[in-house]
């Protein structure tokens, strides 16, 4: 690519950053630390950083930035490559990320919070406040879908089912959904749901684990029961007490210089930006996908992620109760229904009703990880882990499709945990 060690940013930058956007009493904070204060051996670090700066230099990656917090403590903060390859922009340490389906926990969240303020309980059936759904069909056959040939559901779909995936809902991607048009950028959240509501279940609720489109149907209950947008509800409930001020589903004019840009490799293996939706972040859009629509910052979900570590708490404050936080931590998949893959990771994982996915077998993985660890990541290269046994977050976030990257998340993720001492 022609682009060798661009501009790595310095700490004092980082903390500059920090303060910036972190300067609400009630917000998150999350001050600096040495890696050897917090028991990471700094020159093993540097392998990790040197491994990033490696798959940019092949390729792989554009940019990146990758922090990790421990005990609290930001112990390791990198801005790395380009945000834009063609402009020839740095990466910045507050750099914008399409997080795609790191936005389901934040909405799994919402529905805790309520489910915390007895507004609502989880094992609520979803048509007690959104009753298109009460005559929802099943296919006959899932892996030929057809709409004229259905069965009468056994069972309601609960809002925990809507969690875990295991409600009989499909996904975005799949070949039956995308012929009817269902996730479009073009339609509202509300048009959405009901898209969903009137097509059949690939099974009946309760019986087998499929990632799916359930987030933006929990969306919609965060707004029949809450009485607010789901941004508004999103911004006073969530985003401002944790001072992520940088996390939107529109990316306006003031933001759009931090928007990393997503490349592809082409068929000679170089990076070439792609659009993957139809429709920009940087245009306004109808969907405020509650499943995929999110945009943010590695700060931002590291307030996030230090909200669980912390028991709820905020500064001192209660935010959420500790037992939201065993809920967004312990798998609740049921026995039944695991494993909940054929292979790799999905053979060892369960999934929080926190919309992540759980280490339930920390040698199915392909890098290091503990377990009890949770975590999850985007279709477009960004990922976090929140790992409760060493009391510590590794959040990175790139931009590349598909998301892989030669694999640069799990090995940072690896170089990483290999210099705790």
């Amino acid at each position: 690519m022609g682009l060798k060690l661009v501009r790595r940013l310095t700490w004092s930058s980082a903390i500059l950053t920090l303060l910036l956007m972190g300067g609400q009493t009630s917000a998150q904070t999350l001050m600096r630390a040495a890696p050897k204060d917090a028991g990471l051996a700094p020159d093993k670090l540097a392998l990790a950083t040197d491994a990033l700066q490696a798959q940019i230099d092949a390729g792989d990656i554009a940019g990146v930035v990758a922090a990790v917090v421990k005990d609290g403590k930001l112990v390791y903060h990198e801005a790395l490559g380009h945000m834009n390859i063609e402009t020839g922009a740095a990466m910045s340490f507050d750099a914008l990320f399409r997080t795609y389906s790191m936005t389901r926990p934040i909405t799994a969240l919402g529905i805790l919070m309520l489910h915390d303020d007895g507004l609502l309980d989880v094992n609520d059936p979803v048509q007690k406040y959104l009753p298109q759904f009460a005559g929802q069909q099943v296919l006959q056959d899932a892996s030929e879908p057809d709409v004229a040939a259905t069965r009468p559901r056994e069972g309601d779909i609960t809002l925990a089912q809507l969690l875990t995936h295991t409600s009989g809902i499909g996904s975005r991607s799949s070949a039956f959904y995308r012929a009817h048009n269902v996730h479009g950028y073009d339609q509202t959240l509300t048009q959405v749901v009901d898209n969903v509501a009137a097509l059949p279940l690939f099974e009946d609720p309760g019986t087998r684990y499929r990632y799916g489109m359930h987030s933006e149907i929990l969306g919609r209950v965060v707004e029949v029961v809450s009485g607010m947008d789901i941004l508004t509800f999103y911004q006073q409930r969530i985003f401002a007490p944790l001072g992520m001020t940088d996390t939107v589903f529109y990316v306006d004019a003031a933001r759009q210089n931090r928007l990393a840009t997503v490349y592809r490799p082409d068929d000679n293996g170089q990076l070439q930006p792609i659009e993957m939706e139809t429709i920009p972040v940087t245009e306004p859009r109808a969907l405020t996908s509650t499943g995929v629509g999110l945009v943010s910052s590695t700060m931002d979900f590291l307030r996030f992620s230090q909200l669980f570590l912390d028991n709820g708490r905020i500064n001192g404050e209660q935010l959420v109760s500790a037992d939201v936080v065993r809920m967004m931590a312990e798998n609740a998949v049921p026995d039944a229904l695991l494993p909940i893959g054929g292979s790799g990771y999905w053979l060892g994982s369960g999934w929080s009703l926190g919309g992540m996915a759980v280490v339930m077998d920390a040698t199915t993985y392909n890098h290091r990880v503990n377990q009890g660890e949770y975590w999850w990541d985007g279709s477009a290269g960004t990922r976090f882990w929140i790992d409760p046994q060493e009391n510590m977050i590794t959040i990175i976030m790139a931009q590349v499709s598909p998301a892989s990257g030669n694999g640069f998340r799990e090995r940072f993720k690896t170089l990483v945990y290999d210099a705790i001492d």
